[in-house]
């Protein structure tokens, strides 16, 4: 970790600061940098103005907002936003949808949003979901956070609420964004590894970053690597405020909910899914709302006022915590529906432009540092991808309300604007004059009370950087905390340098000792190292918060789930046609995968038509496995590989798997022990027996002896 020694407190002027074998001195002259072998050269500007501070972005107050005169974050910020021609440097990989937004009830006690004014009212949606690391041609099961971003066209302007599916993030101030992606991007000396973080540079970054353990413990979670889109949550991250008609602000947090329940993969899962199919997502979406399944998610709001916000053990400016629901309830507001696919992938799913600036009246800021860089960032960002400042009038970026405007001209101006005007004040009259400002109606920014220094320092209350660590940790099922100490192992063990490594473990040694011991085994390190010594002391007896866990979650419910079912010549077209009723009823898919992709001739002479063949429809793609075979079909698949695996891959994942009596001999072949999460279909009666059981999505019972995850 990085030990501080500040007389001002956290990353601020004096002092020095310990990245392992350098040290940092900051006094009066502030240029001596130290490493173990020789001097380095002072950090400047591109102007070559020295750097006093890179940790922190320069604000009025330590809680206060960021000052737009911090010419080295906006030099820092600005040659990150352009690194990359054409695709995104961060969440290129990005698939999305249209739909609507539909309001439950108004909300004019808390916001005078016109979204939220009239019960039942819909508003145009278009989605973005996305990895974060990766390029455009990654594949999707990549373990990453996933981004989730809305835009909402409201009757009062465009609202995009620019989120991710995990409710933290890896850094409290924008200024360290581009080292953060940096460090987890591939090595630049190399050019690899792609869309992974197993790698030297992202550990040593997250290693002599405190702040990061949080999410660490996040994306090394099965939340990294969703099941799909449909069965994920969104976040706005940030707390942002709502105001209502009379000016009352209230902080609120977003919060989008899938109706369908949370679902991930397991990680051995991931990575055959990613050489099977390494556009499942898009694949799960595109194919969801074509077929009508549309996917949905309420948005629920944690409102909080000032008095709780300074009564909070964690600052609610800190993006690096959030605030437990059982602390503050979820107000769900309004159902989010995906029911049309994009026309063309281009012209809508990437060159949708997001912004977190664009926010609609009774919707305001807070002055949450990472929210506040990202405010400048975005924009900046847009411009150098879609090459244009009027890449607001591409189709999937205008408004759907009426807008104007005196903005003009500009590289590829495609309105015409009319009038004379292209100025305000100006005395011109009638559409000649131009717009005018709409002072009761217009958007006016909360007037909050700012005082403080101007300097670059983080508040003390951003210190705590393991306690919600911990406190997620605790709340997981030890099926979940067996997953996380898995990926710390499989990560931690790809990076080269033992210190790096060590340094991790030092850290989770704070925020849990049975997890740091188990990823020290799995390293096996030589010798245990020190706990990192952390800023602020660590609070052990945060109460366990079930609603982060998924496993402790499940929906109840298989629906929209799919099962492949394995079936040969003279399958039983009876059981088949029960289970595939008993999916049905669920709002399940039964999808058939045959030795051929022609098909299979079933037991009462008719012909089945195949959705995949053997070797192209693996079972790491279903949610679920049914074996139903002839005995002469089992004999034959039992000596192909292909089929083995697809039946051992289901059985290591912890997947229910129905069979016929006949399908054993394949069974038997694949090594399947038989528990309770294999399920024998003597009769069409047991069809819907099976499908009741895959309602809890995986038998997590078998993991332990199974040893695949």
């Amino acid at each position: 970790m990085a030990r501080r020694t500040s007389a001002k407190g956290q990353g601020n002027g004096e002092g020095s600061v310990q990245f392992g074998d350098q040290t940092v001195t900051r006094g009066e002259g502030g240029e001596t940098h130290q490493v173990a072998g020789g001097d380095v050269p002072v950090l400047t500007t591109q102007q070559g103005i020295p750097v006093s501070d890179d940790q922190n972005s320069l604000r009025i107050g330590r809680r206060g907002p960021t000052a737009l005169e911090d010419f080295h974050f906006r030099e820092k910020i600005f040659h990150f936003d352009h690194e990359r021609i054409p695709e995104r440097v961060v969440h290129a990989r990005g698939y999305g949808a249209h739909g609507f937004f539909e309001t439950y009830e108004p909300l004019t006690d808390i916001t005078r949003a016109d979204i939220f004014q009239r019960a039942g009212e819909k508003t145009p949606a278009f989605v973005r979901f996305s990895t974060v690391a990766g390029s455009l041609g990654s594949p999707d099961l990549a373990r990453d956070v996933r981004g989730f971003a809305v835009k909402l066209y409201t009757k009062e302007g465009n609202w995009d609420i620019v989120g991710n599916n995990i409710p933290v993030f890896f850094i409290q101030d924008a200024i360290k964004f581009p080292d953060l992606i940096h460090s987890v991007k591939e090595e630049p000396d190399r050019g690899f590894p792609q869309a992974q973080s197993a790698h030297d540079n992202f550990w040593d970054f997250i290693s002599l970053s405190p702040e990061a353990t949080h999410m660490a413990l996040w994306v090394m979670s099965d939340r990294a690597i969703p099941r799909s889109f449909r069965f994920m949550e969104g976040f706005g991250v940030h707390t942002f405020r709502l105001v209502n008609a009379e000016g009352k602000s209230t902080f609120v947090k977003f919060h989008w909910k899938p109706k369908l329940g949370m679902q991930s993969v397991v990680w051995n899962e991931a990575l055959k899914i990613n050489g099977a199919d390494p556009d499942f997502h898009r694949r799960d979406l595109y194919d969801a709302i074509t077929s009508g399944d549309f996917p949905e998610w309420e948005l629920g709001l944690q409102v909080f006022d000032e008095e709780f916000a300074d009564k909070f053990q964690f600052d609610v400016l800190d993006a690096t915590k959030l605030i437990p629901e059982e602390l503050v309830p979820i107000r769900l507001v309004g159902r989010l529906v995906l029911d049309r696919m994009a026309d063309n992938v281009f012209s809508e799913i990437e060159q949708v432009a997001f912004c977190t600036q664009n926010v609609v009246p009774g919707v305001d800021f807070s002055n949450d540092p990472l929210l506040q860089g990202r405010n400048f960032s975005y924009l900046d960002t847009q411009l150098k991808r879609l090459g244009s400042p009027n890449f607001t009038y591409l189709p999937i970026n205008a408004p759907k309300c009426p807008f104007a405007h005196f903005q003009r001209d500009g590289h590829m101006a495609v309105a015409v604007p009319q009038g004379r005007a292209n100025y305000e004040p100006n005395s011109w009259g009638g559409a000649a004059g131009g717009p005018r400002e709409a002072p009761q109606q217009g958007f006016h920014s909360y007037p909050a009370e700012e005082t403080g220094l101007k300097e670059r320092v983080r508040s003390e209350t951003f210190a705590d950087h393991y306690s919600q660590a911990r406190q997620f940790y605790v709340s997981q099922t030890p099926t979940e905390q067996g997953h996380i100490a898995a990926a710390f192992i499989f990560e931690l063990s790809k990076v080269q340098r033992p210190e790096i490594r060590s340094r991790m473990v030092g850290h989770l040694l704070n925020v849990d000792a049975g997890l740091a011991n188990k990823v020290a085994d799995g390293l096996r390190l030589k010798e245990m190292p020190k706990a990192a010594v952390p800023a602020r002391a660590v609070i052990e007896d945060l109460p366990a918060s079930p609603a982060l866990s998924i496993i402790g979650n499940p929906p109840d419910t298989f629906q929209g789930r799919k099962v492949g079912a394995l079936i040969s010549d003279g399958v039983d077209a009876a059981l088949l046609n029960a289970l595939k009723a008993a999916l049905e009823k669920e709002g399940a898919l039964l999808k058939l995968v045959a030795p051929n992709i022609g098909g299979v001739k079933a037991s009462d002479g008719s012909w089945i038509e195949a959705d995949e063949k053997i070797d192209g429809g693996p079972s790491v793609v279903f949610d679920a496995a049914a074996i139903l075979l002839s005995a002469d079909g089992a004999k034959l698949l039992a000596n192909e590989s292909t089929a083995r695996d697809f039946v051992a891959d289901a059985f290591a994942h912890c997947k229910f798997i129905a069979h016929n009596a006949d399908a054993q001999t394949l069974l038997d072949k694949a090594g399947v022990v038989p528990d309770g999460g294999v399920v024998a279909l003597g009769k069409a009666a047991d069809a819907a027996t099976f499908v009741t059981a895959c309602r809890k999505l995986r038998f997590w019972d078998r993991e332990a002896t199974v040893k695949q995850v």
